[in-house]
């Protein structure tokens, strides 16, 4: 799939001024401000514990903020919240099915918890039906059903009332690849049709759907743009090592001279690293010496994974676990 542009828009679909969102001395959220235009596709980035989940709880009108102010649909989250909820939907890694309902059944009671208009309600079954692929198992138990139908009927149910915006909180996870690729040609589809995405997800190619992107850290916002321009504000050189003992590798570059970074990609190893041409027969050597051995070892552009390894880890480092 491919992005669809974003389409402008004078007011923002979301707009968040200094978001603020504390627990006792943690703060979960700090000084947050974000604008998302109508129709795009807004990916929210980072480590377990960076805030995202937090924030679209506040954005959904879950939890208050403890300073700031959020603006959904044009409506503030805490002084309107009832307005924001009928105007959203939302969608987890814990899909909010009933295991023991008909895909049938799922679909009509959401329609009435989402307050669809009696006289809509066979035409949104129809569509979510017809989207999820799931005429033929209408009548199943959702129990019964793979992890990609479930998660497209969880989508189906999550926009039965037709929302102008759509949160997604880490939608994917545990879905196999052909399931998350059909998916992400949905969400292109609704951005295509005007409904604002807002969606957080730990798979880097993901993201590269997605018109702009957020990088939290530690509660903090540390990088906004698009995956184009994310990936040319890096500027220090990578390089992609080919070996057989990747974490063994990785583990012996954190603390090689001249490397600022190094993490395993697949079946090689990147390493962001001071200066390429110097580091390449250093590395070679510093790696041999012991004990592993290293094929070819080139220098590449650098992806988005590398991109925001390299940000979190100048912005603190992720948070322990």
């Amino acid at each position: 799939m491919s992005a669809h542009p974003a389409p402008g828009s004078t007011a923002p679909a979301v707009a968040i001024e200094r978001l603020s969102r504390r627990f006792g001395n943690f703060t979960a959220v700090d000084d947050v401000s974000i604008e998302v235009g109508r129709g795009e596709v807004f990916g929210f980035l980072g480590p377990n514990g960076a805030g995202k989940t937090t924030t679209i709880k506040i954005l959904c009108g879950l939890l208050p903020p403890s300073s700031g102010r959020a603006l959904v649909d044009g409506f503030d989250v805490v002084t309107a919240a009832a307005e924001v909820r009928r105007r959203i939907g939302y969608m987890s890694q814990i899909f909010s099915l009933y295991a023991d309902l008909t895909v049938d059944e799922n679909i009509r009671f959401f329609s009435g918890l989402y307050g669809v208009a009696p006289e809509k309600r066979e035409a949104r079954r129809d569509w979510v039906l017809e989207m999820a692929a799931l005429r033929e198992h209408r009548r199943r138990l959702t129990g019964e059903l793979s992890l990609g139908w479930k998660q497209r009927l969880a989508l189906g149910c999550a926009v039965l009332h037709e929302p102008p915006v759509l949160f997604l909180d880490e939608p994917t996870s545990g879905v196999d690849p052909l399931s998350r690729r059909a998916f992400w040609d949905l969400i292109g589809e609704f951005s295509g049709r005007g409904t604002t995405v807002f969606v957080t997800t730990h798979y880097m190619e993901e993201a590269e759907y997605c018109h702009r992107l957020a990088l939290m850290n530690r509660g903090r916002l540390v990088a906004l743009g698009t995956p184009a321009s994310l990936r040319a504000s890096h500027r220090e050189p990578v390089l992609e090592i080919a070996t057989n003992e990747g974490a063994r590798a990785v583990e012996l570059l954190r603390g090689a001279p001249g490397v600022r970074h190094a993490g395993l990609f697949g079946r090689t190893v990147h390493a962001v690293v001071e200066d390429a041409g110097g580091s390449r027969d250093s590395l070679r050597a510093w790696l041999s010496a012991r004990g592993v051995s290293v094929g070819r070892i080139d220098p590449i552009a650098p992806s988005l994974e590398d991109v925001f390894i390299a940000i979190v880890s100048e912005a603190g480092g992720a948070p322990a676990e």
